[in-house]
């Protein structure tokens, strides 16, 4: 496991690290997204699906739930989930992530709700906020992201 942290001025260099994820986010991939309610989940995913190829901004997914974008839309299918709203880790199985993960990434925010062991092998993301308004981005790369993150 490698683990790291940067800090992120504002709104869009939290897009652009979104953006540097896209680069290397593969079919088969989790990324779990954890911070407080305003502290830059949903930007970063933008990021990475505005890098992707999508137009519009992204709603964010916390009354769908789930989020799907397929091409043409995007290069490569995610779901965009957002678990804030679930109650019982084994919600998380009536959503079928884990059949859509064959074909799609994963972005997850609020992954806490799903269950620690949920997804061991996922890109662990971690915004929280500094006192002068900036986001420190802190990270837990297991091997399966060995040379693809940090980048």
């Amino acid at each position: 496991m490698k683990r790291g942290a940067e800090w992120l001025a504002d709104v869009t260099a939290t897009a652009a690290a979104g953006a540097r994820l896209a680069e290397v986010l593969r079919a088969g991939d989790v990324v779990t997204l954890t911070g407080g309610l305003g502290a830059g989940k949903t930007s970063l995913a933008r990021g990475v699906l505005a890098a992707l190829g999508l137009a519009e901004e992204a709603p964010s997914p916390t009354f769908a739930i789930v989020q799907p974008y397929e091409p043409p839309n995007v290069r490569l299918p995610v779901l965009h989930v957002d678990l804030y709203r679930l109650e019982d880790p084994a919600e998380v199985d009536e959503l079928g992530l884990e059949e859509a993960r064959l074909d799609a990434a994963l972005l997850v925010e609020w992954p806490e709700r799903a269950g620690a062991a949920r997804w061991p092998d996922a890109l662990a993301l971690d915004i929280a906020w500094a006192p002068d308004g900036a986001r420190r981005l802190t990270w837990t790369a297991p091997a399966a992201w060995d040379g693809r993150w940090p980048r």
